[in-house]
């Protein structure tokens, strides 16, 4: 079985939309990166420091919602 070749044709109305569409596109990414870094700097500033524990430091821990097995 052998496939004709088809000749390449320029489109200009396809080309058009496709300039079109990279363009939105280019455009989408900006934003959302944009309002991607706002995102994290407003939750980076509600994050609490997180507390560094060595071995053999003395910790209060909270049994209130443990379940024992007897």
């Amino acid at each position: 079985m052998e496939f004709e070749i088809r000749k390449k044709r320029k489109f200009k109305k396809a080309e058009k939309f496709t300039k079109k569409i990279k363009e939105v596109y280019e455009k989408t990414e900006v934003v959302l990166r944009k309002s991607q870094e706002e995102m994290k700097k407003y939750a980076d500033r509600k994050k609490s420091k997180l507390e560094e524990y060595r071995v053999n430091s003395w910790v209060l821990l909270s049994i209130k919602n443990l379940k024992f097995q007897i």
